[in-house]
């Protein structure tokens, strides 16, 4: 049997436009389960793809901060939020449920 090499398949590297950042981060909200972890996740996932120093640069906040906030265990304030979202070009909005 030949050897099989596996890579690891970054998200990140595929995310370029405003586009794809709003199309991933809609697809990673429908998979939420209530508790934001699937939301931050993406938000840490977009913000590797724009570049952590550019967001760092835009928003105030330091490259520790951003993975601190955006990391597996975060819980960023809701003005930290904003604030990324913001740099990203992004902007949160509300619509009624579909359920």
């Amino acid at each position: 049997m030949a050897k099989v090499t596996l890579t690891r398949f970054d998200v990140a590297a595929h995310l370029k436009t405003e586009e794809d950042f709003v199309a991933y981060f809609d697809e990673c909200a429908k998979l939420d389960d209530g508790d934001g972890k699937m939301i931050i996740a993406a938000i840490n996932t977009i913000v590797r793809a724009r570049g952590i120093s550019n967001i760092s640069e835009k928003t105030g906040l330091t490259r520790q901060g951003l993975a601190k906030a955006f990391g597996e265990s975060g819980n960023p304030k809701l003005v930290t939020f904003i604030k990324v979202l913001d740099s990203l070009g992004l902007r949160l909005s509300v619509s009624v449920s579909q359920s």
